[in-house]
């Protein structure tokens, strides 16, 4: 990039104040026409914040935003958005009751006279996902669809409005490595645009592919801007959480002759198509597959979430094919989905009474009267300490808790019961590093202590570097099943690709 050229964006000493909080410190930004410029910090670190900012959501407190030479103060998204400024935020924007082809064109509708003219806001819609490589049905509602496909519409709503500073908020985080790769060709074709592009992504992986320049955030305090050619993984680490992390990714003593609890035969249903599978004791399972390869949906069917057409559930012996979700509950599963705050977790509430929920059938905080609330308090705070929520942070609501945090109130359900397996599906979506390696390292721990441990994850180098065992899914069957040294990146990516007469 040339210094003639002028920034799209200049944010220059920019502050913003929450009640007893300062979330941005005097933070200074700047993106370039064609350019990639990665925010990169911890959950709270105040990327989100600046992106709000810029987006429009809420006006900075004190200091100067520019946009293409001019002093902005936006007053709403849409006018953001009227200025040339389009967001992808991890909170999904459409309207869920509306078809993909509404949402794409909400306000700005093809007319015929007073009339909408649905043909060709279809038509253009179909056009408009086959040049990004996105198959998806525009004519389906955004409800039916999943959280992969949303993003992706959420994606195609941003680039379908011509914006000139494009910002995505952790846009491969419900993506496969394919759909990753699709991403990845768009942002380059919005670079040879002249298009701005504000990206932030807790998947470090990725910058060196995507990125132009870091940007690192910390306590809402700028550490400092890198080139990416100049810089590594370890150097934007040490400089986010300011420390050297180690390894991420722990490793993990396997249980000698594991015990299978959990068995799946001839499973169908919806989008699953004959799976067999045994979940034993002292074993991380890793289940990886695209978007649609039935991974998440053979298991949520197998746990009484989806109807089952045919196939046998078998835990600890005993047949539970077809029950309720509560049984497998209450015989020992927990199911960690990928959706906190849809499926997960109670927003209005905080995250102690989140955790509490977990605890409801525990001998231990039953009287003669009732629930004794102090019991269930001293529980409570132990799993809070357990998953690294101090006390301030147990007394919040959850909806006004990081997702770092809110991810940690999740896994803190997890230790509330006696559970013998754990079922982690997307474990670690939109949270940091540091985050992750806390989480990884109770995985470790259930692990270790005999518990059957599954991870789901779109997240390809997790689901390989904590499996001891890995699955992978396709055309919903399981067209691999890879051990040892046989769990690499070649082996598992040319599974995922397996046609429906390959797959095992």
């Amino acid at each position: 990039m040339q210094s003639a050229i002028s920034p799209l964006v200049e944010m220059t000493h920019v502050c913003r104040t929450f009640p007893g909080v300062t979330a941005l410190d005097g933070v200074n930004f700047q993106l370039m026409p064609g350019e990639v410029h990665v925010l990169f910090g911890e959950n709270g670190a105040g990327k989100s914040t600046l992106i709000s900012i810029l987006s429009g959501v809420y006006p900075q407190t004190s200091g100067t935003v520019r946009l293409n030479g001019e002093d902005v103060v936006f007053a709403s998204v849409a006018e953001a958005k009227a200025k040339g400024v389009s967001a992808v935020f991890q909170e999904f924007s459409l309207v869920p009751t509306l078809s993909v082809a509404k949402n794409i064109f909400l306000g700005t509708e093809p007319m015929i006279g007073p009339f909408i003219d649905r043909r060709r806001m279809e038509r253009e819609a179909k056009a408009l996902f086959s040049n990004l490589g996105f198959d998806i049905d525009v004519r389906a509602s955004v409800v039916s669809l999943s959280r992969a496909e949303q993003q992706m519409t959420e994606i195609a709503k941003a680039i379908h409005s011509n914006a000139r500073v494009l910002i995505l908020d952790e846009p491969t985080a419900s993506l496969t490595e394919r759909e990753t790769e699709t991403l990845f060709r768009i942002i380059q074709e919005a670079k040879a645009r002249g298009v701005g592009v504000v990206y932030i992504s807790h998947r470090i992986q990725e910058f060196s592919i995507i990125a132009d320049r870091v940007t690192v955030l910390r306590d809402g305090k700028l550490i400092g801007t890198v080139g990416m050619q100049d810089t590594s993984a370890e150097k934007l680490v040490e400089m986010m959480t300011g420390r050297a992390i180690g390894q991420i990714y722990p490793t993990i003593t396997q249980t000698t002759e594991p015990e299978t609890l959990l068995s799946i035969n001839g499973l169908h249903a919806t989008g699953v198509n004959g799976v067999n599978l045994e979940i034993r004791a002292g074993e991380v399972l890793g289940v990886a597959g695209l978007v649609g390869s039935g991974k998440s949906r053979s298991f949520r069917a197998a746990l009484g979430l989806a109807p089952i057409r045919s196939g046998h559930v078998v835990l600890n012996g005993k047949n539970m094919t077809g029950a309720p979700t509560r049984r497998f509950l209450r015989d020992g599963v927990f199911y960690l989905p990928p959706d906190r705050k849809n499926e997960g977790l109670m927003l209005s509430a905080s995250a102690r009474n989140n955790i509490n929920l977990g605890l409801l059938f525990r001998d231990e905080i039953s009287t003669p009267t009732g629930i004794s609330s102090r019991r269930q308090n001293l529980l409570s705070s132990d799993i809070g300490r357990k998953v690294d929520l101090t006390d301030a942070f147990m007394a919040r609501p959850v909806a006004n808790l990081s997702g770092g945090n809110q991810q940690k109130a999740l896994f803190g359900k997890g230790f509330g019961g006696d559970y013998k397996i754990y079922i982690f599906d997307e474990p670690t979506v939109g949270v940091d590093m540091g985050t992750r390696a806390a989480l990884y390292r109770l995985i470790k721990e259930l692990a270790e202590a005999g518990k059957a441990v599954v991870v789901i994850s779109s997240d390809l180098p997790e689901a390989m570097n904590l499996a001891h065992r890995l699955v992978v899914f396709a055309n919903g069957r399981i067209s691999a099943e890879l051990s040892g040294t046989d769990i690499n990146e070649n082996n598992v990516l040319q599974a995922f690709f397996k046609t429906e007469g390959e797959a095992a």
